[in-house]
């Protein structure tokens, strides 16, 4: 099975420069999970969801790049038997020209 998340949009507090650090600005994250399901080891992606934006809003991470790879860690140690994650994370108000990301996958 395959669970997609598209667009989960929010604000938080993310980023090195000055204004980051105090005033939230829109985070766009995507991801793509794949296990193999079996009725006991059911993934909610409601659940996934409110993991990814809690733990996004509470760490106030510097960087993409450990915002992403902190929001992995906690995906997979709620869904141990994940098998595949690709994340991406945009930050689509940053540049007034362009919306920035990154991405990443992980095979298990």
């Amino acid at each position: 099975m395959t669970i997609h998340i598209e667009q989960l949009t929010f604000d938080v507090i993310i980023g090195l420069l000055d204004f980051e650090r105090v005033t939230p600005q829109k985070i766009v994250v995507d991801m793509t999970l794949e296990y193999h399901y079996e009725s006991e080891k059911f993934i909610n992606y409601a659940d996934i969801s409110t993991l990814i934006r809690t733990h996004l809003q509470e760490k106030k991470y510097l960087l993409l790049e450990d915002a992403l790879l902190g929001t992995q860690a906690s995906i997979v140690s709620y869904a141990p038997h994940t098998q595949k994650l690709w994340l991406k994370m945009s930050k689509p108000d940053i540049l007034s020209d362009c919306s920035v990301a990154l991405s990443h996958t992980w095979i298990f």
